[in-house]
C-alpha cells in the first residue's frame, strides 16, 4: 500500500541542520495495524506527518497504491491525503469557526457524498461518540476528551483507506481509550490500514507489529528484529 525510500526530514536551526527522519526505508501493507513507539523526540510524529502527506519539506520517494507521491505538486498530495487518509492529532486540529457538526461533516465534503447520506452518516457518529448533544457547539466550548473524540470522528467517518493517529487517546479516560481502541480493531478488520503512535503498552497490543524509532531512526520491528537500523522496513 505505502512504501517509503530513503525518506529524510531536517530543519534548519541556528546551529546548523536538525535531523528529525534517517533514510526511512518502510513498507506498510493493506490491512495492516502499526505502533510507532520510541522516546520523545525519536521522530515518530515526524513520519506520521510524512505519511499523511501534510508536509512538503521531506526527500525520498513515497509510493502510494503505486502512485508516485513524490513527485506530485502539493495539490494533487492534497487530494490523495483527502481522499484515502484519515488524521488524529494529538493537538485535534479542529476547525475553529466550524460546530462539532460540521467540523465531522468535513471529510465527506472530499468524497462527493449526496448531502442526506452525508446528514445520516454525521448522525450516526454523533450518536456513536455520545456527543449528540455537543453537535452544535464549537471547539472552544469542549473540553480537551471532547475535542479528542471529535477529531477521532472526524478522522473515521470516511471509513478512510489509512488511518493515521498520534497518541490518539491522550486525553481520554481509560473506558473512553479501551471503545476507541476496539473501535479501531473493529476499523482494522474491515480492512482500514492502521498506523498509531502511541506510549501506552496497552494500546500497542492492538497492533500487529510495532516499530521503534530512535533519533529520527528507525531501530526495531517485531517482525525482523535483526535488521539494521538504516535498513528496517515493514514486510506484510
Amino acid at each position: 500500500m505505502i512504501q517509503l525510500k530513503n525518506v529524510e526530514r531536517s530543519y534548519k536551526t541556528g546551529a546548523g541542520q536538525t535531523w528529525v527522519l534517517r533514510r526511512i526505508n518502510l513498507d506498510i501493507q493493506q490491512g495492516e495495524f502499526i505502533t510507532v513507539m520510541g522516546p520523545s523526540g525519536a521522530g515518530k510524529s515526524s513520519l506520521l506527518n510524512v505519511l499523511a502527506l501534510l508536509d512538503d519539506q521531506w526527500s525520498g520517494q513515497y509510493w502510494f497504491r503505486d502512485q508516485a507521491a513524490h513527485d506530485m505538486k502539493r495539490k494533487g498530495r492534497g487530494e490523495l491525503s483527502k481522499k484515502n487518509i484519515g488524521m488524529v492529532f494529538q493537538s485535534y486540529h479542529l476547525l475553529d469557526d466550524l460546530t462539532v457538526q460540521e467540523n465531522i461533516d468535513l471529510p465527506l465534503s472530499y468524497k462527493d457524498v449526496a448531502r442526506n447520506q452525508r446528514q445520516s452518516l454525521v448522525a450516526d457518529v454523533l450518536d456513536r461518540f455520545q456527543i449528540v448533544a455537543k453537535k452544535d457547539l464549537y471547539p472552544s466550548q469542549l473540553s480537551g476528551g471532547q475535542q479528542q473524540l471529535v477529531g477521532i470522528a472526524r478522522a473515521v467517518i470516511h471509513k478512510p483507506a489509512l488511518l493515521l493517529a498520534d497518541e490518539p487517546t491522550g486525553n481520554l479516560h481509560s473506558n473512553q481509550a479501551r471503545e476507541i481502541m476496539e473501535l479501531f480493531r473493529g476499523l482494522n478488520q474491515e480492512g482500514t490500514t492502521i498506523v498509531q503512535v502511541t506510549h501506552s503498552e496497552a494500546n500497542a497490543a492492538y497492533g500487529t507489529r510495532t516499530l521503534q524509532m530512535r533519533d529520527g531512526w528507525l531501530v526495531g520491528d517485531t517482525a525482523n528484529p535483526s535488521l539494521e537500523p538504516s535498513s528496517v522496513a515493514v514486510n506484510g
